[in-house]
């Protein structure tokens, strides 16, 4: 049954986060503690009534949890991402090993919390992505590269082919905006960790989240044009030219 949104906070410019989980009480504890950190919240049972929800539903972010009967959470966010929705997603689960944490950053999700956690360090976690999605980077280095046909803007986190904005996920923004401000020179993986603030899931994570980003930007992601691999020293970004 679905959950009632908890609206203590009526301000409507409040971010709207859907929690996903069977956990009931889990829900409500969450749902009570990111109402009281200015989070408007609405919560589901399961990946059927979250779809439904979808319908009508816009939210900034989605918490999910990983383990649910019938459709669990990595196929969700797989299902979501293939739908082209790029809200931020933060996958719950008791399997906190680095291997299931890749598999969930395959699927496409932003960022990856074991349980047991502190309500607090989600709230950290959500506020982060958020960020990468609203705020603008602020360097010196700040400039649009074309990519092709393709126009990465860093400003706006907008990537535009033919007029037409190309959804990105916040971990695909944050790594091509890392890549942008610095085309032409060759970041080691933990160089782009560090920018990107994956230190916790470690350099493989930069891995998935190039083989994603190929998939968006390379018209044979087998055989890159823009975001090559160096072996042994990391990536680089090649675009056809930047724009000051």
């Amino acid at each position: 049954m679905m959950d009632e949104s908890i609206n203590k906070n009526e301000d409507s410019d409040s971010l709207h986060v859907l929690v996903i989980d069977d956990d009931p009480r889990l829900r409500r504890l969450l749902q009570r503690y990111l109402n009281e950190n200015g989070f408007r919240i609405s919560g589901a049972e399961s990946a059927k009534e979250a779809r439904e929800m979808l319908k009508f539903l816009q939210p900034d972010a989605i918490v999910l949890d990983v383990s649910m009967p019938g459709e669990d959470g990595l196929q969700l966010t797989h299902s979501l991402r293939e739908e082209g929705k790029d809200i931020p997603i933060i996958l719950l689960t008791a399997r906190g090993e680095p291997e299931d944490r890749i598999a969930g950053l395959e699927a496409g999700a932003d960022d990856y919390l074991g349980k047991p956690f502190e309500p607090k360090e989600l709230l950290l976690r959500l506020r982060a992505q958020l960020r990468r999605l609203q705020q603008p980077i602020m360097t010196d280095n700040v400039r649009a590269v074309k990519l092709g046909d393709m126009e990465f803007d860093p400003i706006r986190n907008l990537l535009i082919h033919n007029n037409e904005i190309i959804h990105l996920t916040g971990g695909e923004i944050a790594l091509l905006r890392v890549l942008a401000s610095r085309p032409n020179e060759i970041l080691s993986r933990e160089d782009i960790v560090q920018e990107i603030g994956m230190e916790e899931i470690g350099e493989r994570a930069v891995d998935v989240q190039v083989t994603r980003l190929r998939r968006r930007i390379e018209s044979d992601p087998k055989q890159p044009r823009f975001l090559h691999t160096v072996r042994g020293k990391g990536y680089v970004l090649k675009p056809s030219y930047s724009l000051s």
